[in-house]
């Protein structure tokens, strides 16, 4: 289980980071919000119709495995596209097809993982870690052993990733979808029915925020490269995957924080550390931006994976990977899309003559996570339990 994690984390963050610098290098750089923001729109859409057929169709294995060939021949077509300067209407069609295929994968290979574990609480944080590794070794790949930062090959080493994640699907153990004999509507196949989950005032609290910290959150990895090449760091892949240091720490920590921290000072903790690690991005030094990638993996995996857990524990079976894939929907859909268009009009805005005021850029967007910490606190109630104890309870849907 832990193999697959690593190797679909490898393979996004083999083109993934480098991708606004292999924009910029291919005279591409003006694409750069809408490239990320393919994803998002992606996400509105896919995730949802793949969560349904994972629940009620489909085994699920075979669902991510043909989620991924689709994804090992566009990201192919899409990056030969960026080499040989195919009209960029076009590249930015790839890339969404691209989206297409991603966007539920992620969210399929977790609710796989979670269904074989018996305490999720205490078992998918190490076996998530090893995504943290996957992405770690993804970063000196490419700069320090393929010297690519710029240039199109991560992008087809991706490809032959998630090939072998493909693969990989065939030696996991099956997941059989919960079998149905009534004729699947419109509404149905799309999951629009799990939208009723948001009536529970702990559910809606969660999910929404979730949806928010992602506008200001979606900023990290598109300009953060270009704000290390400003302060002239310039193996960019190498410093970003400093990111996932303390998110593997934070990642075997997970069992016992969620045995003894309840869960609403847990995620205003991992909500703080984000605003802190934006201010130190506003002070425009080496020594703060460093300091401040460092701190990303906290901010993560203690609101995230939390999130993840607390679905898998808190929704029924027969709406699991529906609820996870409205969770991927509010942060990838809803929020990277308002967070990768915003956040790169607000560079726009911030930049002149070539320059960008970085301090007032990460200041605002530090700001705009403060004021989703204050939605968050005056939301969420806590129940007064631990995480582990909350996670360990199961409920029905909509409870």
């Amino acid at each position: 289980m832990g193999g697959l994690f690593f190797l679909q984390a490898h393979a996004i963050a083999l083109w993934f980071v480098p991708f606004s610098s292999i924009l910029k290098e291919h005279g591409l750089g003006n694409l750069t919000p809408w490239a990320f923001a393919t994803s998002a729109v992606a996400a509105f859409v896919s995730p949802m119709l793949a969560g349904t057929l994972a629940d009620s169709h489909f085994s699920p294995n075979v669902v991510l495995r043909w989620l991924c060939t689709g994804m090992a021949v566009l990201l192919s077509m899409t990056f030969l596209a960026i080499e040989r300067g195919w009209n960029q209407y076009l590249i930015l069609v790839l890339i969404q097809l691209f989206q297409f295929c991603f966007a539920p994968s992620w969210g399929v290979a977790s609710t796989l993982v979670l269904a074989q574990l018996r305490d999720p609480g205490r078992q998918f944080g190490p076996l998530r870690a090893w995504g943290t590794f996957g992405w770690m070794a993804a970063g000196p790949l490419v700069s320090l052993v393929l010297h690519a930062d710029g240039s199109t090959l991560p992008g087809f080493v991706s490809a032959v990733c998630w090939a072998g994640v493909a693969a990989f699907t065939f030696f996991l153990p099956s997941v059989q979808p919960k079998e149905v004999a009534e004729r699947v509507s419109g509404g149905s196949l799309f999951g629009l029915e799990t939208f009723r989950l948001l009536r529970d005032p702990q559910h809606r609290a969660l999910f929404l925020t979730a949806g928010l910290l992602s506008i200001p959150l979606a900023a990290f990895y598109p300009y953060t490269p270009m704000h290390l090449q400003e302060l002239g760091i310039a193996k960019v892949s190498a410093a970003m995957s400093l990111a996932q240091v303390f998110e593997a720490v934070a990642m075997f920590a997970m069992a016992p924080i969620l045995t003894a921290v309840r869960l609403r000072p847990l995620f205003v903790f991992a909500i703080f550390v984000a605003v802190l690690r934006y201010v130190l991005f506003g002070l425009n030094a080496r020594w703060a931006l460093i300091t401040g990638i460092l701190m990303h993996g906290i901010c993560f995996t203690l609101f995230f994976i939390p999130a993840q857990i607390y679905v898998e524990k808190r929704i029924a079976r027969e709406l699991r990977f529906r609820a996870q894939a409205l969770l991927t929907l509010l942060i990838g859909g809803f929020g990277n899309l308002c967070g990768y268009l915003g956040c790169g009009a607000l560079h726009s805005l911030c930049s002149s003559g070539g320059r960008t005021d970085w301090p007032l850029y990460w200041g605002v967007l530090a700001a705009a996570v403060f004021f989703v910490g204050v939605y968050f606190l005056a939301a969420y109630r806590s129940s007064g339990s631990s995480a582990g104890e909350l996670v360990a309870t199961k409920s029905t849907a909509g409870c």
